[in-house]
């Protein structure tokens, strides 16, 4: 644990991870998602802005009185406090909070946190059980240390986007931050492996994550069909390169996505449908045929579906067993969530500072997820933690 006076806000969190103090020097989105996790989950996280702010606060619209949905969307349960490493007294600060964290995160260039002794090595120095995690976007190695990390380019170089969108058509990139999101995911874990790998032997480490390394293992199955069996995925639009069906059917006013996963999926569709004779059929008997001959099966299926509407045949399919869904818009989505029982919506903080946010997605027996904090305004805690470092250091220095 690190040392020095109580949290900042004198309170004591709850969760599994409570007791965990994170200096969260990142921004925009793969960094702040990870401290998001690790706030909801009991840590105590202090977000570093420096004097103009996260760039995700000016990143709008859409806004929610004024500050945008992008910064709301992943800041909640953290304390804000600016800092301008560049000016003296700033940076003492600064590593007095790095001094004190048991965990440091950051999504600076690699190596750009150096010149203010922030680096892992001169926090570790002097905070042996830091868990100190780097985001950057193609690694700290010399050949990519340079390169500018962003997501749509990580989506590009990856291969991702060579794979998204019509077959004829052009590449396109997934309408969500995909690889940040993918990243922040990963320093999660590597932050909760290292703390355990800590409670067992008292010594922290450094955690790296990139954007690319998180895309190529994301992308599992395609980049699996290259590495390991030598072949090159190509865009396919909304079709299943193994699978078949596996994707949007038309029906009399609308697609519904329908995913036979196994051939006794595929027979019970069929039945639904009412042609049982299809799943007999030798082009159609085994998920390979299938999806050696989907150009033949697809107008058959289509042909039933087009009879009834969506819902109908959603209702119809899902009783059967067999996968299936509307494509929805945002809205619909979360009303969905919401009439099958799983709330997906919480408020953060209350009265006129309470926000509405997305639930942390997931459940534990015994230690919910916490919403303590709105997502804070620059600086709004600023003279507290600043307070807390200088006390703590004072008192150290006696």
């Amino acid at each position: 644990m690190s040392s020095g006076p109580d949290r900042p806000g004198g309170g004591v969190t709850r969760g599994p991870l409570a007791g965990i103090l994170v200096a969260d020097f990142s921004r925009i989105l793969a960094g702040p998602y990870s401290t998001m996790l690790l706030a909801d989950l009991g840590a105590e996280v202090v977000k570093v802005e420096g004097p103009g702010g996260d760039d995700t606060r000016t990143w709008q619209p859409p806004v929610r009185e004024g500050v945008a949905t992008y910064y709301l969307g992943v800041n909640r349960n953290k304390r804000s406090v600016a800092l301008d490493l560049k000016d003296t007294a700033d940076a003492d600060l600064a590593r007095e909070l790095a001094r004190r964290a048991d965990v440091v995160v950051e999504n600076f260039k690699p190596g750009g946190l150096a010149r203010f002794g922030l680096d892992y090595d001169s926090v570790a120095a002097v905070n042996p059980g830091v868990v100190y995690a780097s985001i950057s976007g193609f690694g700290s190695g010399p050949g990519g240390a340079a390169l500018p990390g962003y997501d749509l380019i990580v989506q590009a170089i990856s291969g991702f986007m060579s794979l998204t969108g019509d077959a004829d058509g052009e590449p396109y990139r997934a309408g969500v931050a995909l690889f940040d999101v993918m990243a922040g995911l990963h320093a999660t874990i590597g932050v909760l492996a290292a703390l355990n790998h800590r409670h067992e032997t008292g010594t922290g480490q450094h955690v790296e994550v990139n954007l690319l390394s998180s895309a190529l293992s994301g992308l599992v199955n395609q980049t699996s069909a290259f590495v390991a069996g030598g072949v090159v995925p190509f865009r396919m639009g909304n079709s299943h390169p193994s699978l078949f069906p596996y994707e949007p059917l038309p029906c009399a006013d609308g697609e519904l996505i329908i995913t036979a996963g196994n051939d006794g999926q595929f027979r019970r569709l069929c039945e639904v449908l009412g042609v049982p004779d299809l799943a007999a059929d030798p082009r159609f008997l085994r998920n390979e045929n299938r999806t050696a001959n989907r150009d033949e099966l697809r107008p058959l299926l289509v042909e039933r579906l087009r009879t009834r509407s969506k819902m109908d045949w959603f209702r119809d399919i899902i009783g059967a067993g067999v996968p299936c869904g509307p494509i929805n818009t945002i809205d619909q989505g979360v009303a969905f969530a919401e009439e099958i029982g799983l709330d997906p919506v919480v408020t953060v903080g209350e009265g006129a500072a309470a926000v509405p946010s997305v639930r942390n997605p997931i459940t534990f027996s015994a230690t919910e997820a916490a919403y303590r904090l709105p997502p804070p305004t620059l600086d709004e805690h600023g003279a507290e933690i600043r307070t807390w470092l200088t006390d703590g250091r004072e008192e150290r220095t006696a």
